[in-house]
């Protein structure tokens, strides 16, 4: 088999990277040619990404990357992925009218509250078939300045901004990411006029949306695909599952745990449990919960950092030895509260739910890692029941791809907690969804391949259940505890 090089730029809400890929053999292998912070900024009274610092940052990346491919002739295209909802507002002679948003800002707080009480929940849920997240692309939109919206050409979202700048001609929205906005038709396949009329948008704004796997322009001769511009649709095109009583949990800043679908599950039961129908790769439907990941960790971190006199980094392989070292279940919260959501003093919201509810303080850092590990597994089995029912299907194995694999103590935790095998791999999911996307639409593999592919070229690690009846017992305490 020849040897084919694919780019990835795969952004995160911590971090971004650029990826080379090289298949050959039935194997991809990736190389990682340069990773960079992505930190949001305060401007103008809201937290903003620095999107112009992600964009050189891309540049360099690719930079790199074709340099180490012997140049750009070898490498067969490039595509960008990145997290979901946020996007940049473009003019007719502008691609920027003002720095993008982050969705973690607090400017839809009420926004939120007023569209589900004039549109609606019914109304938007009937269309798009998302769950409803304060921060989704929709309410964003309604939180805009009316004189900027208007004076809009268009929004687009950031992986497809990226994949924009770099292809040229006109702006296009790829449709896994437009699915995630919940002003997406799911079932007409098209923006819901009725959402934008009744949300008071501007119809004018809207992009064209173009399927996964579609070729967008050129750069410097390389051709620029949209794969899957949502990061959790490339991950999921790379989860290692075989047959179809699996699910998928991919592991970041967020938790995304599913099952992949033909059709999109768009019912009052579904809608009750705030599941969400992204649309994925060749037709396909993820019906998932988008819950709270280790982002609760990653806010902890910073701040143990920041308080520490002794300069303690608090390395993530650190925090995992802490937790593994800790009393098991001593106390539990609910990841999904509102109040977990937002940015700044972490522990002290952990310890003022503790209080709250009549569970012990954590009094140490492996304390605190052990509470937020365990509370995200008992999590994870509340959403796998709730899929099982919606679904109509057993899941008899959890498969957790992304940055989260490496966490082994919550990967166990997970298995004790659900009762079912854990398979964890590939950690670098979406890079490698991403690039076997790029492949079978370049004809290079068969789309059939993509998940063998996977299992070839990575390594996977199973954890059986094991402490289940602690778990079992634990998951009584953790359904009562309030989740807002």
């Amino acid at each position: 088999m020849s040897k084919h090089h694919y780019i990835a730029v795969d952004l995160g809400a911590e971090s971004g990277r650029v990826m080379l890929g090289t298949l050959e053999n039935g194997k991809l292998t990736l190389d990682e040619q340069h990773r960079f912070a992505n930190e949001p900024v305060e401007l103008a009274g809201h937290r903003r990404w620095n999107i112009l610092q992600l964009w050189k940052d891309i540049i360099t990346g690719i930079g790199k990357a074709t340099y180490a491919a012997d140049g750009p002739t070898n490498v067969r295209s490039i595509s960008c992925d990145s997290w979901a909802v946020d996007y940049v507002l473009v003019g007719k002679s502008s691609p920027m009218l003002s720095p993008p948003v982050q969705y973690r800002d607090s400017r839809t707080d009420a926004t939120f509250k007023r569209a589900l009480r004039d549109i609606g929940t019914k109304t938007i849920f009937d269309a798009s078939g998302i769950q409803f997240l304060p921060f989704n692309t929709l309410y964003q939109l309604m939180s805009e300045p009316t004189e900027l919206i208007e004076s809009a050409e268009t929004f687009v979202l950031i992986a497809d901004w990226v994949n924009w700048q770099l292809a040229g001609g006109a702006p296009k929205v790829e449709l896994s990411n437009a699915s995630t906005t919940q002003i997406w038709d799911v079932r007409k396949r098209a923006w819901s006029n009725e959402v934008v009329e009744q949300a008071g948008l501007p119809k004018h704004v809207f992009p064209e949306v173009v399927e996964p796997g579609s070729v967008l322009g050129k750069h410097d001769g390389i051709k620029i695909i949209a794969s899957c511009s949502h990061d959790t649709g490339c991950a999921v095109a790379a989860a290692p599952g075989d047959g179809a009583n699996w699910a998928y949990l991919s592991s970041g800043t967020w938790s995304l745990i599913g099952v992949e679908l033909d059709k999109p599950v768009v019912t009052d039961q579904c809608r009750e449990l705030n599941f969400t129908n992204e649309q994925g790769y060749r037709g396909t439907t993820r019906l998932l919960k988008n819950i709270s990941g280790l982002y609760i960790l990653q806010q902890c971190r910073g701040a143990w950092t920041e308080s520490d006199p002794s300069d303690q980094t608090y390395e993530y392989a650190e925090l995992a030895q802490l937790g593994t070292a800790a009393k098991p279940l001593v106390s539990l919260i609910r990841p999904e509260h509102p109040d977990f959501a937002k940015p700044g003093r972490m522990p002290e919201k952990i310890a003022d739910y503790c209080r709250r509810t009549d569970q012990p303080v954590p009094d140490s850092v492996g304390a605190y890692v052990r509470c937020i590990y365990e509370s995200l597994a008992l999590l994870y089995r509340k959403a796998l029941g709730d899929l099982r029912e919606l679904a109509g299907r057993e899941i008899e194995t959890l498969h957790i791809v992304g940055g989260g694999t490496q966490a082994t103590l919550l990967n166990q935790l997970a298995a004790d907690a659900c009762g079912i095998p854990v398979v964890t791999g590939p950690v670098e999911a979406t890079a490698l969804g991403n690039m076997l996307i790029q492949a079978a639409t370049l004809g290079d593999i068969d789309p059939d391949d993509i998940r063998p592919i996977v299992r070839t070229s990575i390594k996977l690690q199973t954890y059986e259940p094991n402490n289940t009846d602690a778990m079992n017992a634990a998951y009584e305490q953790f359904a009562k505890l309030p989740t807002e």
